[in-house]
């Protein structure tokens, strides 16, 4: 599997980044992992030194090193200092360097105020990202939980579509690993100025995911079609909960889009509230 080749965690040592190391060796295939750890300075600092930081991370960054490798996964490690600038753009930066085929990062519990948290740093590497990205919800990976998600990332998966071209290569990717047992596709109708339209639009969305079904179902891939009115993003992560899913694969970008804008604001949205992991697949612009 392609995605798993090369994948990039930026580490800051915390526990978190700790529970993403423990799920590495659940994914599928053979891989080779970059960890980083970005140093930045400090707005309030004016004479900058940054050697014995720079020391410190990569005794940890070793330690990090060496539990992967006992696991048998092959692994580099970078230590970046930046003067100025975005942490994410940095990540992105190194990820093209590195040819990584996935960056996976963490999300953090619930805040009191704005719900949900993916982290300054997440939430930047997911607007404005290019590299396919995983990211790992720990509000569901706390505790006895932790342990059935990396083991199960892939089995259950909740798959939202606009019916574009984005949406269908997302479906086809998790369509295609072996691991991935159940797909669950899902349709929202946000938008009707009448029941009535609203109506044709639900039998519309119901027939075209049943046209989905036939292109991908087989024997032992068993697909279910959901097709809800209302608010996407809450409608996805809702579905998601009720059907136990392990995952929520979309595409960064739906019908329409163009090349200048960040991700699209469902898969952001759905991103920030849901409880469960999401794979955001970067959408391609043809050539």
């Amino acid at each position: 599997m392609i995605m798993f080749q090369r994948i990039l965690i930026p580490t800051d040592f915390s526990r978190y980044s700790q529970n993403l190391l423990e799920c590495i060796a659940e994914l599928p295939g053979e891989k080779t992992v970059v960890l980083l750890h970005v140093i930045q300075r400090k707005a309030v600092e004016r004479v900058w030194d940054p050697t014995a930081e720079v020391a410190e991370a990569k005794e940890k960054i070793e330690e990090q090193k060496r539990y992967l490798e006992a696991l048998r996964i092959e692994v580099k490690t970078r230590v970046e200092t930046i003067m100025e600038g975005s942490i994410a753009k940095t990540i992105q930066r190194v990820a093209d360097e590195e040819n990584a085929t996935l960056i996976m990062v963490g999300a953090r519990g619930r805040g009191r105020i704005s719900g949900l948290l993916l982290g300054s740093v997440s939430r930047d590497v997911l607007r404005y990202g290019q590299t396919d990205l995983l990211i790992m919800r720990y509000k569901v990976l706390e505790g006895d939980n932790l342990g059935r998600f990396c083991r199960s990332l892939f089995t259950k998966v909740i798959c939202p579509t606009d019916f574009s071209d984005p949406a269908k290569d997302a479906i086809l990717l998790i369509k295609g690993m072996k691991e991935t047992s159940e797909i669950g596709l899902v349709y929202v109708v946000s938008s009707g100025e009448s029941d009535e339209q609203i109506d044709a639009a639900v039998r519309v969305a119901g027939s075209k995911l049943n046209s989905i079904v036939k292109e991908i179902e087989r024997p032992e891939l068993k697909v279910t079609t959901h097709v809800k009115v209302g608010d996407a993003p809450h409608e996805i992560s809702s579905l998601a909960d009720r059907e136990d899913a392990s995952l929520i694969a979309m595409s960064s970008h739906g019908a329409g889009w163009l090349e200048q804008m960040v991700v699209g604001s469902t898969t952001y949205d759905t991103a920030r509230i849901s409880n469960r992991p999401v794979l955001i697949v970067r959408a391609r612009k043809a050539a």
